[in-house]
């Protein structure tokens, strides 16, 4: 078999490295994985010599050059393989959806830590917060198929993994995302029809199991 074009430095539970996995799916590259345990933080001398000021995952190797932070990577993969693009090529449509992108990594994978992190009332003040943001974004995506409009794109592609830890946070906060935002619910449902989506995105179950068991380590259940 031919040597695969790219290495993902990978952790099974990272809706970042997720992003990176779906975008080379999406662009049709081969590629491999290596597994780091970041939850035990056995990090391997690769990832820290790739990624010497966070030592975390992902990071793409591509012809032994490592590109590191998701946001980043997704980009590189954009430039290095253009067909099909993930960004629209208005460059204020480009703006928008990297705004809204920035948006994401500072505000929905944080909202979500604050349910599954938290007990009694904290919940509550995380669940508030997470419902911001997810009204924000809903009202984003309006009636359109995906958050490019009707093509599945760079947003989509930035957003949808986070989305496979809204399972833990109904369990853990005593909600339902599709009671509450039904066209966001179209969308991810939509998302999950794409072979690039589920081939990546772990169960559902299996990141509950995951949250439970962290919580455990810090003594919260």
């Amino acid at each position: 078999m031919a040597k695969s074009e790219a290495l993902v430095l990978d952790f099974w539970a990272s809706p970042f490295a997720m992003r990176v996995k779906i975008a080379l799916e999406e662009k049709g590259v081969e590629y491999e994985t290596r597994h780091e345990d970041d939850l035990l933080g056995n990090k391997s001398e690769l990832l820290l010599k790739s990624n010497p000021i966070h030592n975390k995952v992902p990071v793409l190797l591509h012809g032994d050059k490592p590109v590191c932070e998701s946001l980043v990577i997704l980009s590189y993969i954009d430039d290095e393989w253009p067909q099909p693009p993930f960004l629209p090529s208005s460059p204020y449509d480009r703006s928008v959806a990297r705004f809204w992108a920035d948006y994401v990594d500072k505000k929905l994978f944080e909202a979500g830590g604050e349910i599954w992190r938290a007990q009694g009332e904290a919940t509550e003040a995380g669940k508030k917060e997470l419902f911001e943001v997810l009204k924000n974004l809903e009202g984003t995506l309006g009636e359109n198929d995906y958050f490019g409009g009707e093509t599945f794109g760079f947003l989509d592609i930035v957003i949808i993994p986070l989305t496979s830890w809204f399972y833990a946070y109904e369990c853990l906060g005593g909600f339902k995302i599709e009671e509450e935002f039904p066209k966001l619910s179209t969308w991810i449902k939509r998302c999950l029809q794409r072979q690039s989506v589920a081939k990546v995105l772990p169960e559902p179950v299996k990141l509950l199991e995951f949250v439970r068991m962290i919580r455990k380590m810090h003594g919260l259940e």
